[in-house]
């Protein structure tokens, strides 16, 4: 992979939990809570970045191994869902999302084509309709079929972030459409990540792809002075139970120019991108 040369960007490919919508804080409260309830101590960054980005019987495996709640999982699910229920519908977008979303809509390649954007989040249908049903606004730039979810049946079990299949997916909602239209599909190199979480990144490097990592700055901490390994999608975190391991991993080169990190959406460099915005 050049570190000088890259073909401009033709697809942004979003997470959402924690990258477009405020909820990564969401699921720390209530764990939080459920901890607390059971007399147990509050959840550490270095145990919180471990379930971020994952899907959600992964994390919960994570969860469950560092938590030793006397409690049983199926208890844990239960009032898990309770607190969601009450706290999923009030989250709002993350500083220059609507912006950022509302600029590629309208923007082109230097050839003059459409950006084209998919989402692809670990969230499962349920609980993506609690976060998103009251910001219609925002996800009517995402086409229904370009919206991959972590149940998709199109996703092995165990293939979740920090697997690539999940971009490769949301990459494929893209081409179908694209090849039913008669249109040059896009390729990996020609698509940009947008993540949050440390196994998101791994999985857009994984996938070929470009990534622009902007983490919580609590996760930004944790992780003081491997920003470049991240970027470059080297695994930072042991497998968690169910996943399935790779020995051969594609992964980057530390500096190959194939990663950015960035402290807010706001203010982002689409130029950088070969992103043309229309003024």
């Amino acid at each position: 992979m050049s570190t000088t040369e890259h073909k401009p960007i033709r697809a942004c490919l979003f997470d959402m939990d924690g990258l477009l919508l405020n909820t990564e804080d969401i699921y720390t409260k209530v764990k939080n809570i459920i901890l607390a309830e059971n007399g147990r101590p509050s959840l550490p960054w270095s145990i919180k970045a471990q379930l971020q980005g994952r899907p959600g019987l992964m994390a919960t495996n994570v969860f469950f191994e560092w938590a030793q709640l006397e409690i049983s999982r199926e208890e844990y699910h239960k009032r898990s869902a309770e607190l969601y229920s009450e706290f999923f519908p009030s989250c709002s977008p993350l500083p220059g999302v609507p912006e950022l979303l509302e600029t590629l809509s309208i923007a082109t390649t230097p050839s003059g084509l459409p950006i084209e954007v998919a989402l692809a989040t670990s969230s499962i249908t349920r609980s993506f309709e609690l976060k998103t049903a009251h910001l219609p606004d925002l996800f009517k730039y995402f086409p229904k079929n370009q919206q991959i979810r972590g149940d998709d049946p199109r996703i092995p079990h165990g293939r979740g972030k920090p697997a690539p299949d999940i971009y490769l997916v949301a990459l494929e909602s893209i081409n179908a459409r694209l090849r039913s239209e008669g249109k040059t599909v896009i390729l990996p190199d020609e698509c940009l990540v947008f993540e949050d979480a440390v196994p998101g990144v791994e999985a857009g490097r994984r996938a070929g792809m470009r990534v622009v990592w902007i983490p919580h700055k609590e996760l930004r901490k944790e992780f003081a002075g491997k920003e470049e390994e991240i970027l470059a999608g080297i695994p930072m975190m042991s497998s968690a139970e169910g996943e399935v391991v790779e020995e051969n991993k594609k992964i980057g080169q530390v500096g190959d120019g194939w990663g950015e990190l960035r402290e807010w959406i706001v203010g982002f460099d689409y130029a950088r991108y070969g992103i043309q915005v229309k003024k």
